[in-house]
């Protein structure tokens, strides 16, 4: 995992991971804004294929908003769209503003998001010129915890106030628009001015490493990445398997199941500690859907 830099698009980071691993074969696991910092889910070689079930992880990010200013993109990069004197909100106020955002919501994405519209993505239609209107989809804010409110001024003097949250949500939420939808609700406008993601998944801020750190690994030393069978029980439940049923598993075949497996996927854990697939229960049997040990 890396902690992403500011200033750094997610494809950037991964093209300098391929770099620092000698390897074309690095991905990433949800994309986060320039801007922002934190975790970025990296998966080098074998480890790319568990990505696919990390994207859809829910989310944890501290943020900063603005309230008083509205920007063309929702965030601190874009233009000043309008002003307003924020010095009559209250923290009980952002309170109830933010419970309104929490649980199960209809949202508008962000009109700067990498949403595809008639084959183009969102941000480039807006960045030609054109005004984008996205459709509200649903997604879940399970927590929208308000911190402390600091006032300050705009560059024209005017009086806002920062606001500093921490939001838990599902894949797919833009925590740009809920800093603009909260502005909303008090009527005073409001856009992003600092995220960073703390934990994607079962990956948390704590073993992410900066590209710097990963940099000052010798050449002649593999880089220090977290393990397979780690990764996966990050992300699934796992079931310790006896020898033969990973033998089993490694050539592709069905196992019996277990009483007190979870549904869904499972990590398959060999009896040292290994990787060897992930597998679902399907009727009588469980079946590999991904084998990572070789027969």
């Amino acid at each position: 995992m890396v902690d992403k830099p500011q200033g750094w698009t997610s494809h950037d980071v991964v093209a300098r991971m391929r770099r620092l691993a000698g390897t074309r074969k690095v991905g990433h696991a949800g994309t986060l804004d320039p801007m922002a910092t934190g975790v970025l889910v990296v998966g080098i070689g074998r480890a790319t294929r568990l990505l696919t079930y990390v994207v859809g992880a829910d989310k944890e990010y501290t943020a900063t908003i603005r309230l008083g200013v509205t920007t063309t993109t929702e965030d601190a990069e874009g233009e000043t769209l309008d002003v307003v004197d924020a010095s009559s909100v209250t923290h009980a106020a952002v309170h109830d503003a933010a419970a309104t955002l929490t649980g199960t919501i209809a949202q508008v994405p962000s009109a700067v998001s990498a949403i595809k519209v008639d084959g183009q993505r969102a941000y480039a239609r807006v960045r030609a010129g054109e005004t984008v209107e996205l459709a509200a989809r649903e997604v879940t804010v399970s927590r929208f915890d308000v911190g402390g409110l600091r006032r300050a001024e705009a560059p024209d003097g005017t009086p806002v106030v920062d606001v500093d949250v921490t939001v838990v949500c599902s894949s797919g939420t833009y925590v740009r628009a809920l800093a603009r939808d909260l502005g909303a609700a008090l009527g005073v406008g409001g856009h992003l001015t600092a995220l960073r993601r703390t934990r994607v998944g079962g990956y948390a801020l704590e073993v992410a490493r900066t590209l710097d750190e990963l940099a000052a690994t010798p050449d002649d030393v593999p880089l220090t990445v977290l393990p397979l069978a780690a990764a996966a029980r990050a992300t699934f439940p796992v079931r310790d398997l006896t020898a033969e049923e990973a033998r089993a598993l490694s050539y592709g075949q069905t196992i019996a199941p277990v009483a007190g497996t979870p549904a869904g996927t499972v990590a398959a854990l060999s009896p040292d500690g290994e990787l060897v697939a992930l597998v679902e229960t399907r009727g009588p049997t469980v079946r590999p859907t991904l084998v990572f040990a070789p027969a």
